[in-house]
């Protein structure tokens, strides 16, 4: 091993390092010798590499990010290392072994030898140069497939922990509310239940790989007024608790995550930061979680520059960490010397410096890295002569054809078939015309929080380090017989329209069109989805849909292609396309998963996470609602959408039949248990998607009409029948009462077997009886879906 990445392990062992003592007291000895800067250096990072120069960095990075002198700082110790991999590009292992330098000089430099804990993000994959990128989160969202999610979130850690990275900022448990707001992407769906399910699936995945899984945003960003980023949040305490705390509650007590971020955007006039009922009180003292808080990125000095809650930076530190904000990220602006200098005069109290420093340091000995043989190098660089970089290129391989492989089983499961007039499977066309502006786009299938989107466009001409084939590339190996001519027709959003005869020309000749729209992801405007690109309404981005109107008035079968980070409203198309495939950035593989449905050699299965509204400025709206939420006499506006949540069609056909329930009363401490039979009835094989909704007709409080609280994927073959038994427990039934306490309250339900949202296929009536019922946070929180041995039977 070179000098410059050895960790001296000669040196008397320390009672922090000796790792035959309990956790807690290694982290008390070391604490006990501490000075203050030195407790304060490990609750901040520092952004090696970042810069607040030119117009593509992040706003208020200008303000925020100041130059580092490492040499002064070192010395007293450093928390966290920012995204080491996702601020330029670099081969991997060239960055491992710049991050194992950075980790050997950090320890030799302060007196406890304690290494920082080095963080990235992985929203869609490990967000670095040359590793996968996954479909986005909206996509895990359509498969309703926790188990692929879990798998492909294992990798995504294992990728990590292979370049030397600790801390994995995913997943996004926000809950959409609205669709206009531009991070939609990166989250879930719009249902708590689906959220929690797949979120904690992928928690579990990246934990198992040893990646500490960061939850956020804690909570209520997406709950923002008019779906702006950062904008102020209104909600009530009911909305909050039944609605979008669920899913963290979930993850942490079923997924083990030891991570919470903050979200930036105030509650009622208290911003997340400085919310210390929500970061204490419920976070810790009622949800018992006992990892690490950090900030998203500048929030804590946001409380004075934005939030304007703080005088001073000290001010906005003291607010954290009393709020329990243990980490700031992602540099250091407010716990450093302003934090220091306000603990020194008292205006701080150092248990609460104390208190942060016993988390973050109990999960850097969690981690390994207080134990005497911690090593910086990665095992994929040992032996390597680490003095040729030449040698050492490619050493790490982040995107392996294991991860590609499975890149493609997620985009697959995620592509939701949405109409379709039988011209679907495509039966070996002549003629193709492939128009519309991301037909032939490589990035169209990335989310902003892929590498290329969020990093590499500051680096123009850098290759992307992942193969990107287009749809165009696509449908030629999957047609290679048929002749595919392509117009573009108009970009995503410029407007332009002097391509549009030329595509009409070409539909004109075809036999079948492919018009491929949807978004450009990118970042506080430079896209049209993504971090900070919200939109007024949810009509397709600049002269789209002009196009796809123009198209339709022709006699050539259309259908029409959506690679998107959002719904959008699709006008005339709703009824007069030949039929509509929604993609959500199905990443890396995903043009090969949109030509396997065209064609039939994937038969799809992906059901909607969120609805596609009828029209575009209906916004907020969601299945969700309560009766007075949906079309009604009350109301000239009609939030009813055109393909609900839940929804997705396949190439096979399934009915539901033989609903039995055991008993159709049961205890508010009991459960319901449900078993009825799926067919397969067509041709092919195929998986329906098993949906169970809630509706609760009498309530002390008014409720959704209909809520998700169970799912299953059935794989079957023609002919095939299965039987499934849903175990329904009564928890799943309550809410937040008036009085503020989780309640399951005596009384009529309806528990409603579906398709989607819209579509049910059976109803059990069913009453819970006996005495009201409060629950706490040791409530059951999901539903069992068992599948019995198949059965077979001839098609009908």
């Amino acid at each position: 091993m070179n000098a410059d990445v050895t960790v001296d392990h000669t040196a008397e062992v320390s009672p922090w390092n000796d790792t035959t003592a309990s956790v807690a007291a290694r982290v008390d000895a070391l604490i006990d010798a501490m000075t203050l800067r030195e407790k304060t250096a490990q609750l901040y990072g520092v952004w090696v590499g970042a810069s607040d120069e030119g117009g593509e960095v992040a706003p208020h990075q200008h303000d925020m990010e100041e130059a580092v002198d490492l040499d002064a700082l070192l010395p007293t110790g450093l928390g966290q290392l920012t995204r080491p991999f996702g601020t330029v590009p670099v081969d991997p292992a060239l960055g491992a072994l710049s991050l194992a330098r950075t980790q050997a000089r950090i320890t030799a430099t302060n007196r406890f030898g304690i290494p920082a804990l080095a963080h990235d993000e992985c929203l869609a994959g490990f967000a670095a140069w040359g590793a996968t990128a996954y479909p986005v989160p909206l996509s895990w969202g359509a498969t309703f497939d926790p188990d692929t999610v879990g798998r492909m979130a294992s990798a995504i850690g294992r990728d990590m922990r292979a370049v030397g990275v600790h801390q994995g900022l995913a997943p996004v448990l926000d809950v959409v509310r609205d669709a206009r707001w531009g991070r939609v992407e990166e989250t879930i769906g719009e249902d708590p239940y689906l959220v929690g399910t797949i979120g904690t699936a992928y928690v579990r995945g990246l934990e198992s790989a040893g990646i500490v899984a960061t939850l956020k945003h804690f909570v209520g960003y997406s709950a923002s007024r008019a779906g702006r980023n950062l904008a102020p949040s209104s909600m009530g305490p009911r909305e909050r608790a039944d609605i979008l705390l669920p899913p963290f509650e979930m993850a942490i007590r079923e997924g083990g995550a030891r991570s919470v971020m903050n979200a930036y955007t105030d509650t009622d006039g208290v911003p997340s930061a400085a919310d210390e009922e929500l970061l204490t009180g419920l976070l810790r003292d009622t949800w018992s979680f006992d990892g690490t808080v950090v900030a998203d990125y500048f929030a804590i000095a946001f409380l004075k520059t934005l939030h304007g809650v703080a005088a001073e930076w000290a001010d906005a530190a003291g607010l954290a960490l009393r709020a329990g904000v243990d980490v700031e990220l992602p540099g250091v602006k407010t716990y450093g010397a302003p934090l220091a200098e306000a603990v020194a005069d008292g205006r701080v109290p150092e248990t609460l410096v104390d208190r942060a420093l016993r988390r973050t340091l109990t999960q850097k000995a969690r981690l390994g890295l207080l134990d005497p043989d911690w090593n910086p190098l990665p095992a994929a660089l040992e032996g390597a002569d680490l003095d040729d970089p030449a040698a050492l290129r490619g050493r790490i391989d982040l995107d392996s054809p294991a991860n590609r492989a499975l890149a493609r089983t997620v985009a697959e499961e995620a592509v939701v078939l949405l109409s379709n007039d039988g011209t679907l499977p495509l039966a070996r066309p002549r003629r193709i015309a492939l128009l519309g502006p991301n037909a032939d786009e490589a990035v169209a299938v990335l989310g902003c929080y892929s590498f290329p989107q969020h990093i590499g466009v500051r680096y123009p001409g850098t290759p992307h380090g992942i193969e990107l084939p287009t749809l165009r590339v696509a449908l030629a190996a999957e047609f290679p017989d048929a002749r595919i001519t392509f117009a573009r027709g108009t970009g995503v959003d410029d407007g332009d329209l002097t391509g549009l005869p030329e595509a009409v020309r070409v539909a004109r000749e075809a036999d079948i069109a492919l018009v491929v729209l949807g978004d450009r992801a990118g970042l506080f405007g430079r896209g049209t989805s993504g971090e900070g690109c919200d939109v007024e309404t949810l009509a397709l981005p600049g002269a789209q849909q002009r196009l796809l109107d123009a198209l339709l008035d022709l006699g050539t079968p259309l259908v029409t292609v959506l690679l998107a980070g959002r719904p959008y409203s699709l006008g005339r198309a709703v009824e007069e396309s030949a039929a509509i495939v929604q993609s959500f950035f199905p990443g890396e593989e995903g043009t090969h998963a949109i030509a396997g449905v065209l064609s039939g050699r994937v038969n799809p299965s992906g059901r909607l996470p969120v609805g596609v509204p009828r029209g575009p400025g209906s916004q907020p709206a969601t299945y969700l609602g309560a009766k007075l939420a949906h079309a009604g006499e009350v109301s000239s506006i009609d939030p009813t959408p055109a393909f609900p949540f839940g929804h997705g069609l396949s190439y096979t056909r399934f009915d539901w039949t033989d609903l039995s329930v055991d008993d159709q009363e049961a205890p508010t401490d009991g459960e319901f248990t449900l078993t009825f039979t799926v067919r397969n009835t067509g041709g092919r094989s195929g998986t329906e998607v098993v949906q169970l909704y809630l509706h609760d007709p009498v309530a002390s409080v008014v409720q959704p009409v209909q809520r998700l609280v169970g799912y299953a994927r059935v794989d079957l073959e023609p002919g095939e029948a299965r039987r499934l038994r849903v175990t329904v427990p009564a928890d799943l039934a309550s809410f937040t009462g008036r009085d503020g306490r989780r309640v399951v309250e005596p009384g009529a339900l309806e528990l409603r077997l579906a398709a989607s949202s819209a579509d049910p296929r059976l109803t059990a009536r069913v009453a819970l009886t006996g005495v009201e019922r409060h629950l706490d946070h040791t409530r059951r929180l999901r539903s069992v879906v068992e599948q019995e041995p198949a059965a077979r039977a001839r098609a009908e």
